[in-house]
């Protein structure tokens, strides 16, 4: 039985899931099982997962009973979920950013996702590995590595294809199947960019519409988290259990009568028939191409589904030299108030405790340096300097007023379309702005990229909309996903061990 439930869940969308608990054919529990021998299997080749939640059994079995006795709570009852080692549960899982300084540090109460989460009645399965500090350690590490995790792998190509970051755990697990979908969250691509590198659908949410309670900062200014999903029904569904007002964060508050607690009556698919999408050419530049052959295939497949195509569309803000001064003055700030709150028995309260601990374990703290810990440590912790003001105040103007919103608005779109994160993700997070990538294709070459991997692989299609535009953006990723079934499974059986001594 359980090796015809292997076979089954390979792919299964939550719908089907929960189809499948509804009617008898499988239970929360078996879900579970299934998911940690896949786990077992395939897991030390492709290194996602830091911890599972010991509890998580015992949980499916609870909303099994609770399923027969007073019925399905929704869309997620029994569902596994994981989650970003950066989101705090209150549970038997450690919370650490990747950081073996955190590596024992449980948080006081769940996050404001977790607690959404486990409302809706899904199993929260285990926390996964993710660049450490959200990648915000030094500009020299990999994506997908920390010093408590060690490096996850693209399962598409295992040390050789670049996996994305910093939601890498999340994107990769969810990617091979090792969860029915995933929590990550982004700063400035890190929710688009493992996704689109892994075949997967991710949305980043506008600021503010899901709550960023309880979750290890980076700036909070951009931070967010969002779904990861196979599918973009299951990116849809897992978005609508994330939203609500949360009176702590009060960013929230404007996502009043703006956001929806489902979103699944926005999958449709004849919506490319009337929506208006532009190609901003400035952003394929870069693109060798292969990668751009992949841009090109999909603005075909939106013109033959009746979408109006302004191509080629101008930002004022093109020429911008963006500064990563936001991050760097939020960092310290954001992290000191996250670190200060820690139980007197984590070794580390600040971002200076942080700096001084990895530099007495540096054998296994600092195999990539600490340059960036460094650098924002340099700064006040206030957030009064001019300079941060000033840069602040410029990202969201050019970026808004000279960027989304004035093509937006001069072509009357409904959004722009960009490759995975290669421009779009920086200038919708300096926005605030939602984006969400769809698998666009495989690029079978590429050209080396830092960190020794090829841009060759799973390609995402994004598509970057204005403020809480979300259902928009679902019915045009949900039309071309569609139109074009690009997601193909990585075939795991096939993985070795190449790569893992990276």
């Amino acid at each position: 039985m359980e090796n015809e439930l292997e076979k089954w869940i390979i792919e299964a969308d939550i719908a089907s899931m929960q189809q499948a608990m509804n009617t008898g054919r499988v239970t929360s529990e078996q879900l579970v099982h299934v998911y940690l021998t896949r786990i077992e299997k395939y897991d030390s080749i492709l290194n996602t997962i830091l911890e599972i939640n010991p509890d998580a059994i015992d949980i499916a079995k609870a909303l099994d009973e609770e399923r027969k006795v007073k019925g399905s709570r929704g869309s997620l009852h029994g569902i596994p979920i994981l989650l970003k080692d950066n989101i705090d549960t209150h549970d038997r899982m450690h919370t650490s950013a990747g950081s073996i300084a955190l590596a024992e540090s449980f948080a006081a109460a769940d996050s404001f996702v977790a607690d959404q989460l486990r409302a809706a009645g899904a199993v929260l399965l285990g926390k996964t590995n993710m660049t450490e500090w959200a990648g915000y350690m030094s500009g020299d590490i990999w994506a997908g590595y920390s010093s408590r995790g060690g490096l996850t792998l693209n399962p598409y190509g295992p040390g050789e294809l670049f996996v994305g970051g910093s939601s890498s755990g999340s994107a990769a697990a969810t990617a091979a199947n090792l969860t029915a979908a995933a929590i990550g969250t982004e700063t400035s691509g890190s929710i688009i960019s493992p996704s689109s590198q892994n075949s997967l659908v991710g949305i980043k949410p506008t600021i503010g519409l899901v709550s960023r309670t309880g979750i290890i900062p980076l700036a909070h200014s951009q931070d967010t988290a969002g779904p990861m999903a196979r599918t973009v029904s299951d990116a849809a569904i897992l978005l609508g259990a994330l939203t609500n007002m949360d009176e702590r964060d009060v960013e929230t508050l404007a996502s009043k009568r703006r956001s929806f607690q489902d979103y699944t009556p926005f999958l449709d698919a004849n919506y490319l028939q009337q929506a208006r999408i532009g190609i901003p050419r400035f952003y394929y530049k870069q693109l060798d191409n292969a990668r751009l052959e992949i841009v090109e295939a999909a603005i075909a497949v939106l013109k033959q589904k009746g979408t109006t195509i302004v191509d080629p569309v101008v930002l004022p803000c093109e020429q911008t030299p963006w500064d990563g001064n936001v991050m760097r003055f939020e960092f310290k700030k954001d992290l000191n108030d996250y670190l200060a709150q820690l139980s007197g028995s984590i070794p580390v309260h600040s971002l200076a405790d942080v700096i001084a601990y990895n530099k007495a374990h540096a054998d296994q703290a600092l195999k990539y340096g600490q340059g960036t810990l460094i650098w924002s440590e340099e700064t006040s912790g206030t957030l009064t300097e001019q300079a941060y003001l000033d840069s602040k105040k410029r990202d969201k103007e050019m970026s808004r007023e000279q960027g989304i919103d004035h093509a937006l608005e001069e072509h009357q779109l409904d959004a722009l379309l960009f490759l995975g994160f290669e421009g779009g993700a920086d200038l919708a997070a300096r926005a605030g702005y939602p984006s969400i990538t769809v698998p666009g294709g495989y690029a079978a070459t590429g050209i080396i990229a830092p960190g020794g991997y090829t841009t060759k692989g799973p390609q995402g299609i994004t598509f970057v909309g204005t403020a809480f535009s979300e259902p928009t953006l679902i019915k045009i990723a949900y039309g071309f996903e569609q139109a074009t079934k690009h997601r193909i499974q990585p075939e795991l059986a096939a993985l070795s061990n190449r790569g893992k001594t990276k």
